[in-house]
């Protein structure tokens, strides 16, 4: 009796509540992460918050398809929410699939207007495809910091 109890509540709640928006994070959820980590930058430093930003267990800083990045004005990576492996390497030169220069347009941007999106090609964690992704990144100090969201 529970069991079947349990299985037509779990029936009900996989199939009632159609897909949404809400699988997937938004611009607004991506701008406030980056906030956040801002927050823990000024409290408690970059090691603290690189260190944070870089593990998957720390949820305020990862939520479905958000996380944070975090690169210094060369290029650098320094701390990466969903690719570790990324973290040290100078990406300054990286393409995406379109050929697009994506770290040096993060960077043009924290050091120009301070503030902004970029569009560009990304694996998804989620699904490991190459995906549209629209970041929105400030300059934070000497380094960047970055939210991204997947776009249809």
């Amino acid at each position: 009796m529970i069991r079947a109890l349990a299985a037509i509540t779990l029936f009900a709640l996989t199939f009632a509540c159609p897909a949404s928006a809400s699988e997937y994070g938004t611009k607004d959820e991506a701008v406030a992460m980056v906030k956040r980590v801002e927050a823990m930058f000024a409290k408690d430093g970059p090691d603290a918050t690189f260190k944070a930003v870089s593990d998957k267990i720390v949820a305020e800083f990862h939520d479905r398809d958000l996380y944070p990045f975090i690169y210094d004005m060369s290029g650098t990576c320094v701390a990466h929410g969903a690719r570790p492996v990324l973290i040290g390497k100078n990406l300054i030169d990286l393409k995406d699939q379109d050929g697009k220069y994506l770290i040096r347009e993060l960077v043009d941007i924290a050091n120009g207007p301070g503030s902004g999106w970029v569009d560009y090609k990304w694996p998804n964690p989620l699904n490991n495809k190459i995906e549209d992704k629209s970041s929105y990144v400030e300059k934070m100090g000497d380094y960047l910091v970055g939210v991204g969201v997947y776009r249809d």
